[in-house]
């Protein structure tokens, strides 16, 4: 792991970034924090709907908005975690939280990847009416999602404390 560590900081993307200025790592925080927030916002509305709060809003109205807003927050935050990164890549090393964050985002992407297939989404979706069993099957991915994305924001606020 050190190796790409080392490779990560040593990258033409590192060099780049490093030479734009003292500001820069400020800016890309702002940006990682703005992607955070935006991707987390929207996984925290649609996971509660999905919970079951909020049940006079039809899930394919909340859909809409978040959706596009969680994917754009995510590209955000993950761009510019990838920058940041890159300055000091290796001070990381050991670090567990910065092991643990990435398996983290990764079952969270799964977890949208799963439940978009599946039979209870697509029917909320389209604001088809449910079928039994289709509201726990929606409560529990909503609520492993919600616990899967909290933990990437821990972890991440962790990494700097170790």
């Amino acid at each position: 792991m050190y190796e790409v560590m080392l490779w990560l900081e040593s990258s033409a993307l590192a060099e780049f970034l490093r030479g734009l200025g003292i500001w820069t790592y400020g800016l890309l925080n702002l940006g990682h924090i703005l992607g955070i927030s935006t991707l987390f916002g929207a996984v925290l509305l649609m996971d509660l709907r999905l919970m079951g709060l909020w049940r006079s809003i039809p899930v394919a109205s909340l859909i809409r908005p978040t959706v596009p807003l969680a994917v754009a927050g995510f590209v955000l935050a993950a761009t510019t975690g990838i920058m940041m990164l890159s300055f000091n890549t290796t001070e990381y090393h050991g670090n567990p939280f910065i092991y643990a964050k990435f398996p983290i985002i990764v079952a969270g992407l799964l977890n949208v990847a799963i439940i978009q297939r599946l039979g209870p989404w697509r029917r909320a979706a389209a604001g088809i009416a449910a079928e039994p069993g289709d509201q726990r099957m929606l409560v529990i991915f909503g609520a492993v999602s919600l616990l899967i994305w909290t933990g990437v924001i821990a972890c991440g606020r962790l990494i700097g404390y170790w």
